[in-house]
C-alpha cells in the first residue's frame, strides 16, 4: 500500500528522512559521484553527519527555480494533470526501508499516474554535458527508478534545465526525458535487491562492502 505524508515544516520533512530516499539510491549501486556506500551506510548508522549543502548556491537556485518550472510544464504540456504539494512523503509498505519526495505527479488522458522530476543543472564541461545526450545522467536515473519503485507509478518525466555560459554568454537549454516504467523494471529490481541488502547491513550495524563503479 502506498501512503503519502505531508509534514508541516522543511525542517521536520528533513527529520523524517531517516530511511533510504531517492537521492540516495545511486549510491547504493555505486553510482554517486559524490558519496559511496559507505559513506551512505555511515550516515544511517550515525557514525556521521550528512553535509549541509542547503546554503550551496545551486542549490539553492534550484529550489527557488522549482514552483516556476513546474508551472511551466504544466502550461507546455496541457495533455497531463500536475499536483504537487509541499514538504511530501511518499511510503510504501512494501519497502520498509525506503520513501520518496517528489517535485510533482502527473496523470495522463488515460489516467495512467507519473512521476515530475525537475532538475536544473550548470554545465561546466563538455563531459557534464556528453551525460545529458540522449539520457540522463546515471544517478538521475537511479532517484528516478527508486520514485518508481515507491510510488508503483507507471511512468516517470524528467525536466531538466541546462545552463552553460561561454564568453559571458548564458544560454539555457530545456529538455524533457520520458522513462516508462514497463521499460525498465529488471533495473528496478536489482535498486530493490541493493537496496535491501544495505538495509540489512544498516540495521545489522555491520559495515558493507565498497561498491566502485564499473569502468
Amino acid at each position: 500500500m502506498v501512503t503519502m505524508q505531508l509534514f508541516k515544516s522543511t525542517d521536520e520533512w528533513l527529520a523524517a528522512r531517516t530511511l533510504i530516499g531517492g537521492s540516495d539510491a545511486a549510491a547504493l549501486v555505486g553510482l554517486n559521484p559524490y558519496k559511496t556506500n559507505i559513506d551512505l551506510w555511515r550516515e544511517k548508522t550515525g557514525r556521521q553527519k550528512a553535509p549541509d549543502i542547503s546554503n550551496e548556491e545551486f542549490v539553492k537556485f534550484g529550489h527557488e527555480a522549482e514552483p516556476h518550472l513546474r508551472a511551466l510544464f504544466a502550461l507546455d504540456y496541457p495533455q497531463y494533470q500536475v499536483g504537487y504539494l509541499e514538504n511530501n512523503m511518499f511510503f510504501n509498505d512494501k519497502y520498509p526501508f525506503a520513501h520518496a519526495s517528489l517535485d510533482g505527479w502527473l496523470t495522463d488522458q488515460k489516467g495512467r499516474k507519473g512521476i515530475l522530476e525537475i532538475k536544473t543543472t550548470n554545465i561546466l564541461q563538455s563531459m557534464q554535458k556528453e551525460k545529458w545526450n540522449d539520457r540522463i545522467p546515471d544517478n538521475y536515473y537511479c532517484q528516478v527508478l527508486w520514485y518508481l519503485m515507491v510510488t508503483e507509478y507507471d511512468f516517470a518525466i524528467v525536466k531538466a534545465r541546462l545552463r552553460t555560459e561561454w564568453k559571458g554568454e548564458i544560454r539555457v537549454t530545456t529538455r524533457h526525458y520520458t522513462i516508462e516504467r514497463s521499460e525498465v523494471e529488471e533495473d528496478i529490481e536489482e535498486l530493490r535487491k541493493a537496496a535491501e541488502k544495505f538495509w540489512n547491513a544498516v540495521q545489522e550495524d555491520l559495515e558493507p562492502y565498497l561498491i566502485l563503479p564499473a569502468i
